[in-house]
């Protein structure tokens, strides 16, 4: 004890210890960057490859097969999943949990390994396979932004371009994905009979432009006393130069007919690719760029400075005829959490202190209202060195704290005033009251403790959201625990109340607290003298809490409601739809939808087709069509947000919109905060018959749509257009 006493009386250290807590959190909450989600790297990679033109079949057979095949030979693998759709390439890649070093060597393992498949086993037309992982911040855009025009020329497409570069020079700016936005190209339209005529065919004419437009180095040429670089430029893009071009076939017997000019059997103009994606929005075409951010970057300021780049283009844009906004705005969820923490820690802090001056003054009230900024401090400063962020998860672990981190000084605190007042001096006090309710204090927090503290051994990602919460009580209980054996006593022996001379407030708080012990005192003599009585009254009480979370009376929701103000309306229209067919019903799907809104709900709302957002991945088509619905935050009056929720506004226009006719299927789709979620059920069904397979889906859905309380009922088979099939007549 002696030690203990020396440490109380060094009033020095302990007041240095609590400023520098208190100045390093403080620092360390400023500088913490925001998010809505802790950093998660859910495992995840996708590896996706483009082989244009190619059916889904080819695609199957000639690049999913071979990518799965490089894949597999990776170790730690949970499971593969691939899609294979015209054009495009899906190779879903889960990892088991794994420490993130060796997570680190499988990603570059499986890079190697794809890059050896690409050059070994692909077709050469197929694009260099990407290979992306997924994680809590690339998994969804922290903004959206969307350019719309008058028209959807080049003028839109241009600025588009440069907005997205000018996004991609951002700092904190991870990746942009650009919907709606087709590259430039220059179209060689061949008139298949001049080439007839003679003798060539379109491949000559494509091996030619193959050959000839391209930028080749021819190393190095003395030139004098010098040496000079010897480069042959060929990729002059403008149809004049592939005009001169000549055309050559490969038959040496005819040498008349093999150097002619393009211009004689083509047509030579500036063009645009074959869109993959259309949007629109209000009717007006536009451009639809989602933007991601790197590890650690504060999700605020990022939007700060988009939101300051918006304003700064829009004066120019808007001379021709454009306009520059934000489709969504992921971070008002993380703006209104920590509006609540801090509003909750300012409450409780006036409540503590309210409450203890009721009970032993206000000096002594106010030593124990400044433990909760030092645990907050204190609790912040770990986290900061631990590099975690402020998120939204990291709040629902102070907030779960706040009412916890004043227990021990409390009961503390009231042993120490029960000895002052008796004239015992302060240290003496202190260390008696330590002696007296230490243990009890410290087996009460550490029986706290080991209620959260399990949370942390949570597997998958759900554990990897959830350890945080654990984690940030643990820290904030311990903090708080350190300073009610420290920090408290030795305040109060600085301060040095004197007691022997009560002023005329303390006699009436003496007054009032004998008279709470005293009914107390005979209420606890009812109970004990009526044990009966009072077990059953208690009995009750139990019964109905658990009542009420059976009888569904309390709603059951791990992660904040409502965080995501956006949904999709979904709309997959019959295979072999053309993408600008889709795009005019998703467009009428968007009037209808935007028309059941009510005043103040709508922040934007997007049309968009050939691309539709899922709950765990997006897919690509012609015939997929979606409506992209971003809502304005809810409005909060006395602490409770008011409003509709997203849920209740898509429950309210699901009948109506499901019954419109517009040749295809509608549905819905609700995200959710925290860890990605599939559907609440998922049924997968096998088989090696394609028709068998699509039968018996059918009828399971079917089945399923006659279940009461089913929505949603979807699929992700879409079957390919309609081809031409040519089969080569070997013989002939």
């Amino acid at each position: 004890m002696r030690f203990y006493q020396a440490l109380i009386r060094n009033h020095p250290l302990a007041n240095i210890t609590f400023v520098v807590v208190l100045l390093m959190g403080a620092l360390a909450y400023l500088n913490m960057p925001r998010e809505q989600d802790p950093e998660i790297n859910f495992n995840w990679l996708i590896v996706t490859s483009v082989l244009p033109g190619a059916a889904a079949e080819d695609v199957e057979r000639k690049v999913t097969q071979p990518m799965e095949e490089a894949v597999a030979k990776i170790g730690d693998i949970r499971f593969i999943s691939s899609t294979s759709r015209e054009s495009v390439s899906t190779v879903l890649v889960r990892f088991r949990d794994i420490p993130a070093g060796v997570f680190d060597k499988r990603v570059t393992d499986l890079r190697r390994e794809v890059q050896a498949a690409a050059k070994r086993d692909l077709p050469p037309e197929v694009d260099d396979p990407r290979v992306d992982e997924i994680t809590t911040n690339n998994g969804f855009p922290s903004a959206m932004l969307l350019l719309q025009g008058p028209a959807n020329d080049e003028a839109l497409r241009d600025a588009a371009r440069r907005i997205k570069v000018d996004l991609e020079r951002m700092a904190g700016v991870d990746k942009i994905f650009a919907t709606g936005l087709s590259n430039p190209e220059l179209r060689v339209t061949i008139d298949a009979q001049a080439v007839a005529a003679r003798g060539l065919t379109a491949g000559n004419v494509a091996d030619s432009v193959a050959s000839w437009f391209q930028d080749t180095p021819a190393g190095r040429v003395r030139v004098g006393d010098d040496e000079w670089l010897l480069r042959v430029f060929g990729q002059e893009v403008t149809p004049q130069h592939l005009a001169r071009l000549t055309v050559f076939a490969a038959d040496p017997a005819r040498p008349g007919l093999t150097h002619l000019p393009l211009e004689d059997m083509a047509s030579l103009t500036r063009a645009r690719e074959k869109p993959a994606t259309l949007v629109s929005s209000q009717d007006r075409p536009a451009v639809l760029l989602a933007v991601t951010k790197k590890s650690r970057v504060n999700t605020l300021e990022l939007l700060e400075r988009v939101n300051a780049y918006l304003d700064s283009q829009n004066p120019a844009l808007q001379s021709n005829g454009l306009r520059l906004s934000l489709l969504d705005d992921q971070t008002v969820p993380t703006r209104q959490s920590i509006q609540v923490m801090q509003n909750n820690a300012l409450t409780g802090l006036a409540l503590v202190f309210l409450a203890t001056w009721l009970f032993l003054g206000s000096r002594l009230a106010g030593l124990v209202s400044i433990g909760i900024p030092f645990s907050l401090a204190g609790t912040f400063w770990l986290l900061s060195a631990m590099d975690y962020t402020v998120n939204m998860t990291v709040l629902l672990g102070v907030i779960i704290a706040l009412g916890m981190l004043v227990d021990d000084a409390v009961v503390i605190l009231e042993d120490i005033y029960y000895r002052m007042t008796r004239g015992v001096e302060a240290v003496e006090a202190a260390t008696a009251a330590i002696a007296s309710v230490g243990l009890p204090v410290l087996a009460s927090v550490l029986t706290t403790v080991a209620a959260f503290l399990p949370l942390i051994l949570l597997p998958g990602i759900v554990g990897k959201f959830m350890m945080v919460v654990p984690l940030v009580v643990t820290l904030a209980l311990l903090i708080s625990l350190f300073e009610a054996f420290w920090m408290l006593p030795a305040h109060v022996s600085a301060l040095k109340p004197d007691f022997a001379r009560p002023s005329r407030l303390h006699g009436w708080r003496t007054r009032f607290t004998h008279g709470l012990r005293v009914k107390y005192s005979r209420l606890l003599l009812f109970s004990l003298r009526h044990a009966w009585a009072s077990l059953l009254l208690l009995s009750a009480a139990f019964a109905l809490a658990l009542y009420a979370v059976a009888g569904g009376w309390i709603k059951q929701n791990f992660f904040a409601a409502d965080p995501i103000r956006i949904f999709y309306v979904s709309l997959d229209m019959p295979p072999g739809t053309a993408i600008d067919v889709t795009l005019a019903r998703a467009q009428v799907l968007e009037r209808e939808v935007v028309a059941r809104l009510e005043s103040g709900e709508l922040r934007a709302a997007a049309s968009y087709s050939g691309l539709k957002f899922t709950d765990t991945e997006p897919f690509y088509g012609d015939a997929y069509g979606q409506v992209a619905v971003s809502l304005l935050p809810r409005e909060h009056a006395f602490g409770k947000p008011e409003g509709r929720t997203s849920d209740q506004i898509v429950a309210a226009m699901r009948a109506d919109i499901e019954q419109l006719q517009l040749g295809g299927r509608i549905s819905f789709t609700v995200l959710s905060g925290g860890p990605p979620a599939e559907k609440p059920i998922k049924v997968r069904l096998r088989g090696d018959d394609y028709a068998q397979l699509r039968a018996a889906t059918d009828a399971l859905k079917a089945a399923i749509a006659e279940i009461p309380g089913s929505r949603d009922l979807v699929d992700d088979d879409l079957p390919g257009r309609r081809e031409y099939v040519l089969r080569v007549d070997a013989d002939a």
